[in-house]
């Protein structure tokens, strides 16, 4: 099989010694959180649980505070709460609340990422040139007195997005995939709609974070290497863990001699340390995060986290018979195939062949 196969000691030596003694600071922090939630759980007693739930939350604060401090210092980390005016912190923080809910739905978890992917796009875009405008005129189903025409002005972005590519690593990446690029195609003048490169890539479970593997299967991978290179590569994945799946498909990229014009990574959720390998493994990677979480545990999954987003976003796989790329756009069912229909053609060619 043709695989392409990168390692956690790998990923860890792109991160400087100040990077490991705030992580190590932050899992500090986050053992005491850990004790505190141990306890709430084993206790009835009213008056020790509203003490428990205040020291949770002063110690989240300073957990909050360290990340926004660490992220700071860090141009190519861009996190919503930290990069938006407070009056818009609620709206995040709420959508997050509702995903790692686990009485959400998967309905209801498909809708909140669709809204998370959309302040995502203006978090990365909205801060261009301001004077630089488009102007969509619109005619409305009013006809009295006369035909109604509607000026609409947008930020003009079509610099930024009419280069991009869309880059899935797949499963839990398709929809949130499909979501940015039509999110791409509403704000281009043109209604650009973005390619497809799909990319089969998973971790080895069986390990833990500290000797993770990475596992690029270029067999069952559906892409063009010309139509990567010079691009603003986009990746779409709802958790950033350790970056480690992000960092081996662009380093095989690397290797092949394509030479993206940059790499903007969307996340609903990232890691503080995958957001940090990251950008210190590729040089021209942008992370763009609605929530940040501290740290992860020995599986390398994020805490604390929301579960496994493949699943909540597309149902759980048989095990013995994981669904294709067209059966998992098949089984998301026509409300959401018809609202990304022209997504769901790119994809298809991608696959079958155009």
């Amino acid at each position: 099989m043709n695989k392409v196969v990168l390692t956690a000691s790998d990923l860890d030596g792109y991160l400087t010694d100040s990077d490991k003694n705030r992580l190590n600071e932050m899992e500090a922090y986050y053992r005491k959180a850990l004790e505190i939630s141990a306890g709430l759980s084993e206790t009835l007693d009213p008056a020790v649980r509203e003490k428990g739930k205040e020291s949770l939350i002063s110690i989240y604060n300073t957990m909050g505070n360290f990340m926004q401090e660490i992220t700071g210092r860090e141009e190519k980390i861009k996190v919503y709460p930290f990069d938006t005016p407070r009056e818009n912190h609620g709206e995040a923080s709420r959508l997050i609340a509702k995903l790692r809910d686990m009485d959400t739905q998967q309905h209801e978890f498909i809708y909140y990422i669709q809204r998370a992917y959309e302040l995502l796009f203006n978090l990365a875009f909205s801060g261009w040139d301001s004077s630089k405008r488009n102007y969509f005129i619109k005619k409305t189903p009013v006809t009295a007195p006369v035909q109604n025409y509607a000026v609409h002005k947008i930020p003009d972005v079509d610099e930024h997005i009419n280069n991009s590519v869309m880059c899935v690593m797949l499963r839990g990446a398709l929809l949130p995939s499909m979501i940015m690029s039509k999110e791409v195609e509403e704000y281009s003048s043109n209604g650009y709609v973005t390619p497809f490169a799909l990319f089969r890539i998973q971790r080895d479970d069986s390990k833990k974070e500290r000797n993770m593997e990475y596992l690029l299967d270029l067999d069952r991978s559906f892409f063009d290497l010309e139509t990567l290179d010079g691009k603003d590569l986009i990746f779409a994945d709802p958790m950033n863990a350790t970056g480690g799946s992000l960092v081996t498909i662009v380093k095989y990229l690397s290797e092949q001699g394509i030479k993206p014009r940059s790499i903007l990574f969307f996340n609903v959720i990232s890691a503080l340390k995958g957001s940090l390998r990251i950008v210190r493994a590729i040089e021209n990677a942008y992370v763009y995060t609605l929530w940040m979480d501290p740290v992860l545990n020995d599986k390398a999954y994020i805490l604390p986290g929301l579960g496994d987003a493949g699943d909540r976003l597309n149902g759980p796989d048989a095990h013995d018979s994981p669904r294709n790329i067209i059966q998992l756009i098949a089984d998301y069912g026509s409300s959401v195939t018809s609202l990304y229909r022209s997504q769901v053609r790119e994809i298809e060619a991608t696959v079958l062949g155009r």
